[in-house]
């Protein structure tokens, strides 16, 4: 008797642990997600308590909002696409070459990606806008053109692609491939026939990954685009703040959200079979140095590739914020204007570190019990529908999030209207799920018997998580928080709607400051985004030193 309700008692307490994992997550997701985006999409389709449903062909129907669907669309296509065909052979480089100084190169590769789109739509204005490097040399200025954003595009997803593929490709045994090469097969048959097809799935991981991004787009677009390109991000801003059109606005949010969904879909079902279908190998003995003219040129290629599509754009940006003598953009932000700011702009940097620091903690505490329960093998099917839920925060509207909490958010007990929480909350939404995909892989290959030992010793729930996770995993939390900061750091969707005046954050400040025309407000930008690339790239410097193989990547 006493043995069977050993054995029992385990099981019991794993499933009412799994549900208490997950009942925090699910309450912050559902308060601060869900609640607020239904409450805008009822807003705008509900008129003295009836609903509206006929508003959506309406809208769907006008001629302009059929060019943001299209040119929403394709300008995500032809971003996935120039970024898998620059990327690729970044991928193989940093998978299959060893050389001196990749790990350094690996963390500049990675520093777009962390980057707040502000600064992205910034560093290209410098480069190809007015009075931009392209311009004072050759007279050519390519902002509000489609390659703008394009390359753009391609320069904030290079390291989604590089990472997502090379990461896989360093695991792959290289000698499947020389197999197929001794049986006669030229290389370029070899890698299309047995490299290429195991490949596929992160392959294809990433290019959604790419193409959710881009889809969403909306800092990048909003400052290189103009008025002539307009995302379904960038159009719904426009119709809240701007035209105050929400019917339309609502429309657009149920649009993007069904296409997220879809996409969100067909990764959690490429990232399954990415786990489920390859045998890996140690990624450290498949790296070797360069061999032949042929190698040594493809290295070459990629250095300079990142040299001009990365470093160029950001080495531009510093520059134009030391355009003028004795450091007066950096001088003039310290003083108020009163016009565009209530406080001098530099007190933005000492708000976006606090913002970002308590964004952080509730991202990693969401994020650490949605991981800790996903990666249970006794989850259930309704606990692993929650993965794919937790990656939504990415990519349904952020501005909808933004303005769903100015008219949801605003009675008791959650009247946080004038609490200064109400930013780190919209930022953590975007943290936690980094939080999670960077915990899951680690949280997966804990060995599950260690937790039933505890557990059968009559350690608590929490006591096996201190006792046996904690120091496994301690590590991969330290980078998820690093993740969780950056992109906390850059949000700026969301922020745009609920930073209060006299308390900016640094995207905000750098957005409002563009608006403004004269050479000081845009140095005064440039300089701004220069500060928050470098606190944006020295917490990827501290992540890249903790980081492990065994961590996962985005």
């Amino acid at each position: 008797m006493d043995v069977t309700r050993t054995e029992v008692a385990p099981g019991r307490r794993g499933g009412a642990a799994r549900f208490g994992l997950m009942a925090l997550p699910v309450a912050f997701f559902a308060v601060f997600f869900a609640y607020p985006v239904a409450a805008i999409v009822a807003r705008g389709l509900r008129v003295d308590g009836v609903w509206h449903l006929g508003r959506l062909p309406e809208v769907l129907a006008q001629p302009g909002i059929g060019h943001v669907l299209w040119f929403t669309t394709w300008q995500a296509l032809a971003s996935t696409a120039l970024t898998l065909l620059v990327a690729m052979p970044g991928a193989y480089v940093f998978a299959r070459l060893d050389f001196p100084g990749k790990q350094v190169l690996r963390a500049v590769v990675t520093v777009p990606f962390v980057l707040p789109t502000v600064v992205v739509g910034t560093a290209f204005l410098a480069l190809v806008g007015r009075g931009g490097l392209l311009d004072d040399l050759w007279g050519v200025r390519l902002d509000t053109t489609v390659w703008a954003i394009l390359l753009a595009h391609v320069f904030f997803n290079y390291a989604v692609v590089v990472r997502t593929v090379g990461g896989l490709w360093a695991q792959l045994d290289p000698r499947q491939e020389e197999a197929a090469r001794m049986l006669g097969a030229s290389r370029a048959a070899a890698w299309r026939k047995v490299t290429l097809p195991a490949l596929g799935p992160a392959v294809a991981a990433a290019a959604l990954m790419v193409f959710l991004f881009t889809f969403t787009s909306f800092g990048v677009v909003q400052i290189l685009g103009g008025p002539t390109f307009s995302t379904l991000e960038v159009e719904i801003y426009r119709q809240t703040s701007e035209i105050f059109d929400l019917p339309t606005a609502a429309v657009l949010t149920i649009v993007q959200f069904l296409a997220v969904g879809a996409v969100l879909a067909v990764h959690a079902w490429t990232v399954r079979r990415r786990e489920s279908a390859l045998r890996l190998v140690d990624a450290s003995r498949t790296a070797r140095r360069p061999r032949g003219a042929a190698q040594w040129a493809l290295l070459g290629s990629v250095l300079a590739t990142v040299a001009v599509l990365l470093v160029l754009p950001l080495a531009v940006l510093v520059a134009r914020s030391l355009d003028a003598p004795g450091f007066a953009y950096y001088r003039a932000l310290t003083h108020a204007d009163g016009g565009t700011f209530l406080v001098a702009p530099v007190q933005a940097v000492g708000t976006s570190l606090q913002y970002a620091a308590a964004a952080t903690l509730v991202a990693v505490l969401i994020g650490s019990l949605a991981a800790a329960a996903l990666a249970r093998r006794d989850a259930g099917r309704l606990v692993r529908g929650f993965d794919a839920l937790l990656m939504l925060p990415l990519g349904v509207s952020a501005v909808t999030v933004g303005f769903g909490f100015l008219i949801s958010l605003d009675r008791p007990p959650l009247d946080l209207r004038g609490s200064w929480m109400l930013v780190p909350l919209a930022q953590a939404l975007v943290g936690a799920p980094f939080v999670v995909r960077t915990m899951l892989p680690v949280l997966r290959a804990v060995d599950e018997r260690l937790r039933e030992a505890a557990a059968v010793l009559g350690a608590s729930p929490w006591r096996v998580w201190r006792e046996v996770d904690l120091p496994l995993v301690r590590r991969a939390l330290l980078v998820a928080a690093g993740f969780a900061f950056a992109v906390s750091l850059g949000e700026f969707g969301a922020t745009v709607f609920i930073a209060r005046p006299d308390n900016p954050t640094l995207p905000v400040a750098v957005a409002r400051l563009l608006g403004r025309p004269g050479d000081l407000n845009y140095g005064q930008a440039m300089a701004l985004s220069t500060i928050l690339m470098v606190v944006c790239a020295v917490a990827l410097l501290v992540l890249e030193r903790l980081r492990t193989d065994r961590t996962g990547e985005f």
